[in-house]
């Protein structure tokens, strides 16, 4: 289980080291006669673009498909990798026109649209890797046995986040549903999330607002406690591939097999949920039960390339948010999307594509040394698998009974309401819950455990 497992997790400190893999990248195009070089910026450590990143590159699906096209047109493709901690730096380098596809949250992706357009380099929004509809890839987190209950407790307090991110839209929303004003209220740091991560293990920041995986990863090393779960927003939260348009009309073959590629790298990752963890744990240095929190079959994120339309309403919906807080003018997401890509890759299988709805919330146990993970209707029978096989767990996760959003089983709050047993992510959504149902009572994940 992750409380047994802390000691065994590298420190923190190691997850700084998120320089870019390269420092310079190019446009594509010719460089030795007959060769194309395409640049990919990627987020390693932010798993859940790790179809269109990480677990894509681990698979070399894009280079096995570019190595067919050059079959076809005679040419010899070569991709650079470039690996960043946040979307911002990466959006830099594309409107710089040295990075060609780039992935990133669904606010900087609105970020990268509006530089793009400033700097005249227009880019477009391809496809979607991760995705929760109610915005439960965002989390704010406290210190272990913080005095701090809920968000009206962030009052004149510290919060570490990074502006622009999908987790400061987060925050800039929950804080105002509080009634509480993100710009007087609060004291906002914009930090890098490896340093937001040390400010609250330093205890120089009162709270940190991030994106995935970091609030998995501190609460699984013991470092955090959940105080606000993204998904009470009900809000869609998405990261997505976006692609210089000048670079969709000099190589529409390379974003065409890119798409295919990240299809394929998604296909695998539903096939192979447990190995695909195990290869993003490694290629990251992230534990491998934080990456299957977000990214395994009841995960945190559903993985589909589609474009639905209530992602796209969504990403509408973010743009008063940034223009609020003077980080954009106008955007218009309409031109931004270019579903033609995706659309094409998928065929006549496109509009049942888009339909999917996400897999219901579900248990899941994983024990060690097992190539798959068990799932259960309901936490009491997880909890029921992991008392008979305790020596043997890796992992348990459960939904959250209000949000679904999935959360380490010893890291829950677990309320019992007669003969069930309910898990939830904060304290505050256990709290509410017992005020909503009298006779409910919170108890620890060991009495859980044992009745």
């Amino acid at each position: 289980m992750p409380s047994n497992r802390v000691a065994r997790v590298a420190p923190l400190l190691a997850l700084a080291l998120l320089v870019p893999l390269a420092a310079c990248g190019g446009r594509a195009g010719a460089g030795e006669e007959g060769t194309v070089t395409v640049t990919v910026g990627y987020q390693s450590k932010t798993i859940n673009t790790v179809t269109a990143g990480t677990l894509l590159r681990s698979l070399g699906h894009f280079e096995r498909e570019l190595r067919a096209q050059g079959a076809k047109d005679g040419r010899t493709y070569k991709v650079v990798w470039q690996d960043y901690a946040t979307g911002a730096p990466i959006t830099a380098q594309m409107t710089a026109g040295k990075i060609d596809i780039g992935s990133m949250g669904d606010f900087p992706l609105l970020l990268n649209a509006a530089r793009g357009v400033t700097a005249k380099r227009p880019t477009r929004l391809v496809s979607v890797t991760g995705y929760n509809l109610r915005g439960a890839l965002n989390t704010v987190v406290t210190a272990p046995g913080s005095r701090l209950g809920s968000l009206a407790d962030l009052r004149g307090k510290k919060v570490s986040t990074s502006v622009g991110s999908a987790a400061d839209g987060t925050l800039v929303r929950a804080l105002q549903r509080a009634g509480i004003d993100p710009g007087r209220d609060v004291r906002k740091l914009n930090q890098q999330p490896a340093v937001g991560a040390s400010a609250l293990t330093a205890g120089s920041v009162d709270a940190l607002s991030q994106f995935v995986a970091w609030p998995g990863l501190l609460a699984f090393q013991g470092r955090a406690q959940a105080l606000y779960d993204g998904g009470e927003l009900d809000l869609p939260t998405f990261h997505g591939v976006t692609v210089r348009e000048a670079f969709t009309r000099e190589h529409p073959e390379i974003v065409e097999a890119f798409v295919r590629a990240q299809i394929s790298a998604t296909a695998y990752l539903r096939e192979h949920p447990v190995a695909a963890s195990e290869k993003v744990g490694r290629a990251t240095g992230l534990p491998a039960e934080v990456v299957h929190l977000y990214n395994g079959p009841n995960g945190i994120a559903t993985f589909d390339p589609s474009l639905k339309p209530r992602l796209i309403d969504a990403l509408k919906e973010d743009v008063p948010v940034l223009k609020s807080a003077g980080l954009v003018d106008e955007v218009d997401v309409d031109a931004f999307v270019d579903d033609r890509f995706v659309r094409g890759a998928y065929g006549s299988g496109y509009a049942r594509q888009v339909a999917t709805p996400p897999p219901a919330a579900r248990s899941e146990v994983w024990l060690k040394e097992a190539e798959r993970t068990v799932s259960f209707d309901t936490p009491a029978q997880a909890l029921r698998h992991v008392a008979a096989h305790r020596a043997e767990v890796r992992a348990a996760y459960v939904p959250d009974a209000v949000t679904g959003t999935l959360w380490f089983a010893d890291r829950a709050v677990w309320v019992a309401d007669g003969a069930e047993l309910k898990p939830f992510v904060t304290p505050a959504g256990a709290r509410a819950y017992r005020a909503a149902h009298p006779g409910a009572r919170q108890v620890t994940y060991a009495e859980a455990l044992a009745s």
